[in-house]
């Protein structure tokens, strides 16, 4: 992050694979749907691959391991159904919240930022999720991949939540663990950190485009506040 540059006050958070691990969710979910059609189970590492692009881009994924294009078209929608009635049965049963995230959420809130989590998983998957691990109090708003015509890597959500904070996009940090977070804030003209643990669909973290990597939202938190020190 650049010195002279506008202090922060606003971060926007990313859900799976920066705040929670939902892959086991995700596997769970799956393999009932692939049940559902007589599919054999797939594993976590292969589903780890597919994620981050929102619910029906992963499904397409999903079914792309057993058929082809015509096959896919045809069974997309009764398997996607199939997958979100299993999804919300499970939603937050299997997953676990990573280290330092809440530590960081709260030292970020402690030095006045305003928090907004944005996350290609559908709004109805992302509240309850948020709720039941604790986190949905730590932001203002939260938005998912069905809240607006455009989900990310396009900045149409970030700038949304600009507009909300009423902040220019150069106030605001997203912390993500994939090319989508750092490709929707470099055109929204936010600042943007990432972190090395999460689903970067089979990518070194490195090779994406970022203002640093950290290694936790504890980091980051810290992080914002060196640059929000020498900003002044």
């Amino acid at each position: 992050m650049k010195k002279g540059a506008s202090p922060i006050r606003a971060a926007i958070v990313d859900l799976d694979g920066t705040m929670l691990d939902t892959i086991p969710d995700f596997h769970v979910a799956i393999n009932r749907m692939r049940a559902d059609f007589e599919l054999p189970a797939i594993s976590q590492e292969a589903i780890a691959l597919m994620v981050g692009k929102g619910s029906e881009n992963l499904i397409r994924s999903v079914l792309a391991q057993d058929f082809d294009a015509a096959g896919v078209e045809h069974r997309i929608g009764e398997a996607l159904d199939a997958y979100q009635r299993h999804y919300l049965d499970i939603n937050g049963k299997h997953s676990t919240i990573y280290m330092d995230v809440e530590a960081g959420l709260k030292a970020m809130r402690a030095q006045g930022l305003r928090l907004a989590c944005v996350t290609n998983k559908p709004v109805a998957f992302a509240l309850p999720l948020l709720a039941e691990k604790g986190l949905a109090p730590y932001f203002e708003v939260i938005y998912g991949g069905d809240s607006f015509a455009k989900k990310k890597p396009d900045p149409m959500p970030l700038l949304h939540v600009c507009k909300d904070f009423s902040l220019k996009p150069q106030e605001v940090v997203a912390i993500g663990d994939s090319s989508n977070d750092a490709e929707a804030a470099r055109a929204a003209g936010c600042y943007v950190l990432t972190v090395p643990y999460g689903y970067n669909h089979g990518v070194s973290i490195h090779e994406t485009d970022s203002d640093g990597i950290v290694d936790s939202l504890l980091e980051a938190a810290t992080l914002i506040q060196t640059h929000n020190h020498s900003a002044h």
